[in-house]
Order: C-alpha cells, then structure tokens, then sequence
C-alpha cells in the first residue's frame, strides 16, 4: 500500500474547508488553463500561420460539434467519478474498483464506436450547422482528425476524473502539462515546419492526447491504492454501469443541450460570414481562461461534496459550498475585468487581422460583466450531482439555459438582427437559470431526498 500520509492528503472529509477545498482546486485549475492553453495554441498557430479560413475551420462549427459528441460521452462518464468520490469518502473499496473498471471499459466500448461513425457523419454534420461553404472542407477534414483520437481523450478525461474523485487533483495537472508542451511541439513542427495546415493541428492533437491517456492509465496501474487499474478486471458490471449512467445520463444530456444550444447559436453566427465567424471563434478562445476557472471550481465541489456526503458529513459539505461559491464570485468578478481591460492586446494573440479582433473585442463587452452569474450555475448544480440529484437540476438547467436560449435565436434574433443580439442571449440565459436553482437549492429538500435514497 501507499504510505498513510498520501491517503490522509486525498482525503476530503477531514481538515479545514478552505484551506482543503483551495489546496485541491488549483491543481484543477492549472490543469484546465494548461488544457485551455493547448486549445488556444491551435487557434494562434493556425490563426497566425495558416489564415483566417483556417482559424474558423478549427474554432468555428468543428469546435462546437466536437464539444457536443465528447461533452456528452464525457458527461455519462461523470456518474462513475461521482459514485466514485462517495465510495471514497465511505471507505467502500471494492464498489469503488468495480466502478472503475467498468466505465473504463465503456469508454473503450463507446470511443470506438464515436471514431468510427464521425468518419462519415462529419460533412452531414457540418452541413446541419450552415458552415460557411469556403471552410467546410477544412472542418471536415479536421474533424475526421480528431475524432480518431476518441479513444485516448475519453480515457484521459475519465482516468483524470477518477483520480480528483478520490482526491488526488495533482497528478492530472502535471499529465496535462505534459500533453499541453507536446501538443504545442507537435503544432509546431506539423503547422509550421511541415506545412500541414490544419491536418497538422489535428494530428498534433490526437498524438498528445494519447500521451495524456498513457500517462494517466499508468498511474492507475501503478498504484496501490483502491482506484488500482488492473486490465485482466475490464468488464462492463451492468449493475455498477446501471448505478453511474442514472447519473452521468443526466449529466450527458446536459452537456448535449449545452452544445445544441451552441450549435443553434454557431448557425446563426455562420449566417454572418467567415469574418464574424473568426471573431466568434477568437473570443472564445480568449474569454476560455474563465470558463476553466469556472469548471475548476465546479469539478472540485463535486469531488468534495461527493466524498463528505459519502461519509455522512452534511455539515461540512454544506460549509464547503458556502466556501466554494464565495470564491467562484470573487474570482469571476476578477477574471470580468481583466478580460475586458485588456480584450484587444489578448486577441491580437490569436488573430492579426484588425477586423477579427474589434469585432471579437466588441463581443466580449457585451457578456463577458455577466460571468458572475454563472457562479450559480456551476457551483450549485455540481453540488447536486456530487450527491446524485442530478435529474431536477438538469431539467432547469436545460430549460434555463438552452430552451432559452434556443427560443431568444428563433424569435428575438430575427427581430433584432445581429451579433451583439446573440451575444445577448447567454446573460439572459444565465440569469433565469441561476434564479431558478437558487430557489431549488435553498427551499426543496434535496438532501433529506437524497439522503432517505441512499439509506
């Protein structure tokens, strides 16, 4: 066995909230900016070194509807890492290995079958979101790249999950390190020396993710600890299966909707040209310092209420969102001003073109002040999925955020033409999301529910 004094570090049910609760979030967070890092990397190489065409190619429809096939896919994941922070926090060792190696072995399954069927459902995809008709050859092209690397991204996100579920949010952060420098590398000398364009992107891409799951698998291997992988255990146990899926299923269409909701959006983006669509794609690649931040604290709230609600310390866990979600406020107030007082110098990191990036500076005016809404969102609803209530808050938050928002393209956009109406939609969104859950959190009787549920 490991020695004891790992054990008791990765152990969330004890020690000082804030104090634990920060030490276990900035692995999260440097770990996700590396992450963000390695996206943006793409975005300024191509942007830079290839052209315009390229950067909306690989920012632009390609991003939204990988961000709907893996958000989604990953979100099922999420049940297995949530049952695993409670059976930590319960000291339920064997549940926990039997989990493990069943979600692994539904990543190998699904991953395969997601790499196989992108291959041909690419162009047809593309077409559904309107990509513009002068880069659709290039998304799809790059999205046939990406998705060969199904596999090793699927098992990385879920090995990364289960280590920060048991509370060891360290050793992902350096795995990301090191696929974010030879993500980098590879970019490089594909784009730049070997004139690959934007294959070159997409192999680079694939190639660090493999190295990423190698690494993270590894360590599972290695380990003595209960989360030990060990590959003669792979099986899909159906009841485990059954147990995370009641939970990751929601967390899965939550993530669906979150990108079809993106996708509604990134079409009537595409109605507005290649230009728009470079701006779009540059602001997001910008303001995505805030949203790692923002999962950040989401991921480490979900793995600490998961395990103190698995070793029946309520108190404690309510302390812990109290905590969580000052912090989220502070941080998003931060980050708001920041983005906007220095929007142009940081988008002239990703495009040179003048037109790209006033537009793109223009944009992030518009929602960006709005970002301390989404404290809410992310800090409450991931509160609820760390103790299984993940169905209630899903619904609102579909409801909320991407019903919405789908109904403010379809009926206010065409009365108010325009990007900076579509920019509009996601405060509005947000707000009325954050309302509702707020109510849900503070009057409904979740955890009595949940509670009776797990007894």
């Amino acid at each position: 066995m490991e020695n004891a004094s790992a054990s008791r570090v990765w152990d969330l049910t004890e020690g000082p909230v804030g104090k634990k609760l920060l030490a276990f979030f900035f692995p999260i967070l440097f770990g996700m900016l590396f992450q963000q890092l390695y996206n943006t990397a793409d975005a300024i190489i191509v942007g830079r070194f290839v052209g315009t065409d390229a950067l909306a190619a690989v920012g632009g429809s390609a991003s939204v509807i990988i961000n709907l096939v893996i958000g989604f896919f990953n979100g099922l994941a999420s049940g297995a890492t949530v049952i695993i922070a409670q059976c930590a926090g319960a000291k339920d060792h064997e549940r926990l290995s039997r989990t493990l190696h069943t979600i692994i072995a539904f990543c190998l399954t699904v991953g395969a079958v997601v790499t196989a069927a992108s291959y041909f459902l690419a162009p047809w995809a593309l077409r559904l979101v309107k990509d513009p008709a002068d880069i659709i050859q290039l998304s799809t092209l790059y999205l046939r790249i990406y998705f060969t690397g199904t596999i090793p991204l699927m098992l990385f996100n879920v090995g990364s999950g289960i280590l920060r579920a048991v509370g060891d949010s360290k050793k992902p952060l350096i795995f990301l390190i090191c696929c974010c420098l030879t993500n980098i590398a590879l970019d490089l000398l594909f784009v730049v020396g070997f004139s690959w364009g934007v294959a070159g992107v997409g192999w680079a891409t694939v190639l660090s993710q493999a190295l990423s799951a190698l690494l993270v698998l590894g360590s599972m291997i290695k380990t003595r600890e209960s989360h030990r992988l060990i590959l003669r255990k792979l099986r899909i146990h159906f009841p485990s299966l059954q147990t995370a899926l009641y939970i990751g299923v929601s967390a899965g269409v939550q993530s669906a909707m979150y990108s079809l909701s993106n996708l509604i959006i990134q079409s009537a983006v595409n109605d507005l040209g290649t230009l728009t669509v470079a701006a779009w794609t540059a602001t997001s690649k910008i303001d995505g310092v805030y949203w790692v931040t923002s999962s950040s604290f989401g991921t480490a709230i979900c793995a600490f209420v998961g395990q103190c609600y698995g070793a029946g310390k309520y108190e404690r866990m309510k302390k812990s969102v109290r905590v969580c979600l000052a912090m989220a406020l502070g941080s998003s107030v931060a980050l708001s001003s920041l983005l906007i007082a220095f929007s142009s110098p940081l988008l002239s990191l990703v495009s040179n073109d003048g037109e790209v990036i006033a537009q793109a500076a223009r944009i992030m005016r518009w929602f960006v002040p709005s970002y301390f809404v989404w404290s809410f969102i992310e800090v409450i609803s991931s509160t609820l999925r760390g103790v299984g209530d993940a169905v209630r808050p899903m619904v609102i938050i579909i409801l909320g955020v991407c019903l919405l928002r789908a109904l403010w393209i379809f009926f206010v956009l065409p009365r108010f033409p325009g990007i900076r109406t579509i920019s509009f939609s996601y405060p509005v969104s947000w707000a009325v999301t954050a309302v509702a859950l707020i109510v849900y959190y503070t009057r409904s009787d979740w955890l009595k529910r949940m509670t009776r549920t797990a007894v």
